[in-house]
């Protein structure tokens, strides 16, 4: 059965190069099945957003979300296409983005001999997503070798061609983290950001592992230069599809949206900043207000306040 999924964005806009098609699987699946262009689906409920692009020569998966819905997602996967995964590509190294990539790798068969993958599907991440995966952690690596990413690269892109699908998996620096991604489907004009864009949330800086306010910015005006809206016939279905970290399928309005919120957040700390207030008179001072509502949470695993601390020490450079 077919539905209209609506593309975030704000209340009582109508868009119509936000709106696609929508296929979901059984009631008794905990998935949402969303298709996106012909041969490309958004797979949602199995930890990150996972996206699929299929045709005769295989599957990309984009993200392979948690290792307790990998099952889950590789039999929605097969109901879209009796072909085999041929490629993992991971936009960061979180565990609901790549906690699945062993099953994956598995299910999957490489191209080719598949001399390195032993013929099981390879996956692509920078080279710090294989740093973030190998790091010891009680003397033993944090996810086994077989997740982790067989091609790795640190150059600012990679090029891929599948399905008569160009793929661009385009490095985003110090955004999110300092192993970000953002994978372009160019036929399918589909973009897949990973937790660079993330609507339903202020965007998780990890400060630990190289986020930045600057860099997330800088990622988020990236991404707006990449899509392409439907203007100026709004009301006709088009326009580059943005499949976000977490949540519903945006377009261009929505990613401008959220960038002029983190930007119009970082600005107003970096005035209190220079101001000389501690952390703790800013978060007092709710630098947020206007979007609490929308983008924050007072519990969880990312908070406002975090989100608030996060920025604060990068604009100053505290790290505690």
């Amino acid at each position: 059965m077919k539905t209209l999924l609506l593309a975030c964005g704000l209340a009582g806009s109508v868009v119509a190069g936000a709106v696609v098609a929508a296929q979901k699987p059984p009631a008794a699946s905990a998935l949402e099945v969303i298709q996106l262009q012909p041969n490309f689906y958004m797979i949602s409920g199995a930890g990150a957003n996972i996206a699929v692009q299929f045709g005769r020569e295989g599957a990309v998966v984009v993200d392979s979300g948690t290792a307790e819905m990998a099952d889950s997602a590789l039999a929605a996967i097969k109901k879209l296409t009796d072909k085999p995964i041929r490629w993992i590509i991971n936009t960061g190294a979180d565990p609901d983005h790549v906690s699945g990539n062993e099953k994956f790798s598995k299910a999957g068969h490489a191209l080719g001999s598949g001399i390195l993958t032993m013929g099981a599907a390879p996956i692509i991440g920078v080279e710090d997503v294989v740093n973030r995966m190998s790091e010891l952690v009680d003397g033993k690596s944090r996810y086994p070798v077989a997740a982790w990413p067989t091609e790795s690269f640190s150059r600012k892109q990679k090029a891929l061609y599948l399905n008569e699908e160009p793929i661009i998996v385009m490095r985003q620096l110090a955004a999110h983290s300092d192993s970000d991604t953002i994978v372009f489907f160019r036929r399918s004009d589909v973009v897949v950001t990973g937790d660079v864009f993330d609507p339903t949330r202020f965007p998780v800086i990890d400060i630990e592992h190289g986020g930045t306010i600057q860099g997330e910015i800088d990622a988020l005006n990236g991404l707006i230069d990449l899509v392409v809206s439907s203007v100026p016939l709004p009301w006709n279905a088009g326009g580059t599809l943005v499949v976000p970290g977490h949540g519903r399928v945006c377009e261009q309005a929505e990613v401008v949206d959220y960038r002029d919120m983190v930007t119009v957040v970082r600005n107003t700390i970096q005035r209190l900043v220079s101001k000389g207030m501690t952390l703790e008179q800013i978060k007092a001072a709710n630098p947020t207000q206007g979007f609490r509502n929308q983008y924050g949470s007072d519990s969880g695993p990312w908070t406002t306040d975090m989100f608030v601390e996060a920025v604060y020490k990068g604009l100053t450079g505290k790290k505690s």
